[in-house]
């Protein structure tokens, strides 16, 4: 088992402050193995803490989750009045009312409280809804590239490993069954992954009538990652295809995928303008391995657009906000604002080892009518610095972080 090292770090800054740490994401993404990891560096200090956890989808936990009462009364029965007391609840919308068993030991000076849920229940909005004021929201994402290549011996070559990572995506069991050379079962298990969620989180939420229009719009954002899309365009596509669906619906969908955290989407930024622009986004999906899944299409299709989705995660992860830029009538790939909340220019492309390509490549940084960092990433294995603009092998910069 590896560490989560940038998670756990982020449960390191906020241990002890006074606000309720809930950790969310995709299913399957490793929320309950990190709890667990952060329980075992507090356990190191267990003369000074006093540690309550747990896990309420084992059946031992059955009897007392029936109600809220129950469930607060097996925790006081633990909590130590002489330390301070860790509390961590995983899945915790299995208690009817849980956020009132939340509320209590939260007003309670010596208790510090770390919960996930299932997305069907704990979405950003409804998180904001319940605990008010009084939470930070952990989000979390499969494994990075960097947090994949741990799971593999030191003589695996890194080109090698990514193509495993382009291929199969980053769910840390994934990467335990390449470890086990069990390939042939990696298909198998990212449609559980998927129809699991389509079953216990988006149907529970959505109002969803009919599940081959559903699965039709999530086909098609599978296959348009990186494109600029809309619930209309989607809506008009369809339709010319004689599937009828209606904009309202398809809006509603695309909303159900994003708080299953299955999508992602990147508003536009006007660069010149340093403003947001209400139009049509792009879409990314959480882990490549699902759109292979799911589309079942070889992996050398859309190679630039899987490859502008796995920067766009290494974003997100990093900087917590991706735009995507608009510069006139050029584009540049993502935006962000580093921990400074100084802008940053990222452009994704395969190769640029031709003059022409290039050029075209780095149009899109020219007259921002700013000096901010611009950056852009490539297959080749080659780094340089040409007039203010770094040029870096991509898996290089993806194992900058782990």
């Amino acid at each position: 088992m590896i560490k989560r090292h940038f998670y756990l770090e982020k449960l390191r800054n906020l241990r002890d402050l006074n606000v309720i740490k809930v950790v969310t994401g995709v299913r399957r993404c490793g929320k309950s193995t990190l709890l667990e990891q952060f329980c075992s560096e507090l356990k190191d200090q267990k003369s000074k803490v006093n540690i309550i956890s747990y896990n309420l989808e084992e059946k031992e936990n059955k009897d007392i989750i029936k109600d809220s009462d129950t469930f607060y009364s097996s925790i006081m029965k633990s909590i130590d009045p002489f330390k301070k007391n860790y509390v961590f609840i995983d899945e915790v919308q299995m208690v009817p009312e849980f956020e009132t068993v939340i509320d209590s030991l939260f007003v309670k000076g010596n208790i510090d409280i770390y919960i996930t849920g299932s997305n069907a229940y704990m979405t950003s909005s409804e998180i904001s809804t319940l605990l008010t004021g009084r939470y930070v929201e952990i989000k979390m994402l499969p494994l990075s590239f960097a947090e994949f290549r741990q799971f593999f011996p030191n003589n695996f070559d890194k080109s090698e490993l990514f193509e495993f990572f382009l291929n199969y995506g980053g769910f840390p069991e994934v990467a335990n069954f390449l470890v086990a050379k069990a390939k042939n079962q990696i298909s198998d298990y990212l449609m559980a992954i998927y129809n699991t969620i389509l079953e216990k989180d988006i149907s529970i939420r959505a109002d969803i009538r009919n599940m081959k229009s559903f699965r039709n719009v999530v086909r098609y954002l599978f296959d348009n990652i990186g494109n600029y899309t809309s619930p209309n365009n989607i809506a008009n596509v369809l339709k010319n295809a004689n599937s009828s669906i209606n904009k309202l619906t398809v809006a509603n969908y695309i909303e159900s995928l994003q708080n299953s955290f299955i999508m992602y989407n990147a508003s536009r930024f006007d660069i010149r303008g340093k403003k947001l622009l209400k139009t049509i986004e792009k879409y990314y999906v959480v882990d490549l391995g699902l759109v292979e899944a799911i589309l079942g299409r070889p992996t050398t299709t859309n190679l630039g657009h899987r490859l502008e989705n796995i920067v766009y995660l290494e974003l997100l992860k990093r900087y917590g906000t991706v735009w995507v830029g608009k510069n006139y009538n050029k584009e540049i790939d993502f935006v962000i604002k580093n921990s400074q909340n100084v802008i940053e220019y990222f452009q994704v492309s395969l190769s640029v080892v031709t003059k022409s390509t290039l050029d075209r490549e780095i149009s899109g940084f020219k007259n921002t009518g700013d000096n901010f960092r611009k950056t852009l990433l490539t297959m080749d294995n080659f780094s340089a610095n040409d007039n203010g603009i770094e040029r870096k092998n991509v898996i290089d910069w993806l194992l900058e972080y782990d």
